[in-house]
């Protein structure tokens, strides 16, 4: 369940990161919190984001997704199409996230796809549809994350030092 699959990303962004000595995967994964939910990362760019999370493991008290799982999902993916719009130079904080739960799940797959509303200098809003396995809207979300420059160095050393001590 902890494992990332390997995500789609454009070649420019690979050569990019590649570049810096960074895996563009384990940058853009799910982070601890998504891979203990069973987050996956399947394609990746400023322009589209797709993810997926099992219900399973997922679940408020009457076995419905968690409305918070649904937040983690929207919030990490468009999080990383805000990483990836601000480019290796900058980093991306969330500051502020809407969630609309429009139906409950119990079981399957879900998937989140994040689209761009807005991609400025400093801010970068997308829109996240969460759909079921039978593509029936389970929650819509808009993210909207803080654009800010990185001291490259910082940034390159605190990943690589979260990966270590996450044992990755």
């Amino acid at each position: 369940m902890g494992e990332q699959t390997s995500a789609t990303f454009p070649q420019e962004v690979i050569d990019e990161y590649a570049a810096l000595g960074v895996d563009l995967p384990s940058l853009f994964s799910a982070g601890h919190l998504g891979i203990r939910m069973g987050v996956r990362i399947r394609e990746a760019s400023a322009e589209r984001v797709v993810g997926t999370m099992p219900v399973e493991g997922n679940t408020q008290p009457y076995g419905l997704l968690h409305g918070g799982a649904s937040a983690v999902l929207a919030e990490t993916l468009g999080s990383i199409g805000a990483m990836l719009h601000g480019g290796s130079r900058k980093i991306a904080v969330g500051v502020d996230l809407n969630c609309t739960h429009h139906r409950g799940v119990r079981s399957g797959l879900v998937t989140g796809v994040a689209t761009p509303v807005h991609r400025g200098r400093s801010t970068a809003t997308y829109e996240i549809v969460i759909t079921d396995e039978q593509d029936r809207r389970v929650c819509t979300a808009r993210l909207t994350c803080m654009v800010r420059e990185a001291d490259a160095d910082a940034t390159l050393r605190d990943v690589k030092e979260a990966r270590s001590a996450a044992g990755a």
